[in-house]
């Protein structure tokens, strides 16, 4: 009689066990620095459309977001801004709703605000790498206070009212070892 034998022995098992392990010990920290490079291209991309918006805000407004209150405007059928000049509130509001020549703003479009909004969104986009949206806001430009010994590991973003530079606010390194905050 012959017997019929079907299955696998565990020699065979066991080879492509280790065979399995070695392609993932390959593979997996492959997408682990895809994942790191694409929050690092993310970032530069969010980055880039945050320095244009304060550039076109600027060229409209003759000074920079945040420099002065969003508060103060009439606004009818809206919500009026609420932040005062140098603060956060007021560099959030000028950005993200409908503005006037003095920067005040307003949450609809009316003749009294007639400019904005130059970022799409109801608030400043998270930075992709720290996922904060916290703005910090400088009214000179110093290079301490800009950039490395007073970022923070939290994230977000720092921006001086003075000279319109905004640098993200992560005191690490990308994974080609350059400080976040010197993008």
């Amino acid at each position: 009689m012959k017997r019929n034998v079907q299955g696998f022995t565990l020699v065979e098992l066991l080879i492509v066990a280790v065979v399995l392990a070695i392609f993932a010990a390959i593979v997996v920290p492959q997408f682990a620095s895809t994942t790191d490079e694409a929050k690092e291209s993310a970032l530069k991309t969010d980055l880039a459309a945050m320095r244009s918006a304060i550039d076109l805000y600027r060229q409209q407004h003759s000074a920079y977001p945040g420099a002065s209150a969003s508060s103060g405007g009439t606004c009818t059928g809206g919500t009026a801004g609420s932040g005062a000049a140098g603060s956060a509130a007021a560099f959030a509001d000028q950005l993200t709703r409908y503005s006037n020549a003095a920067g005040q703003t307003c949450t609809v479009k009316l003749a009294a605000f007639p400019v904005g909004p130059y970022i799409r969104d109801d608030s400043i986009p998270a930075d992709a790498v720290g996922n904060s949206n916290t703005v910090v806001i400088a009214t000179t430009d110093s290079t301490d206070l800009l950039m490395g010994a007073t970022a923070s590991a939290a994230g977000g973003w720092k921006f001086s009212t003075d000279t319109g530079k905004l640098v993200v606010n992560i005191d690490a390194n990308d994974s080609k070892g350059v400080a976040y905050d010197t993008y």
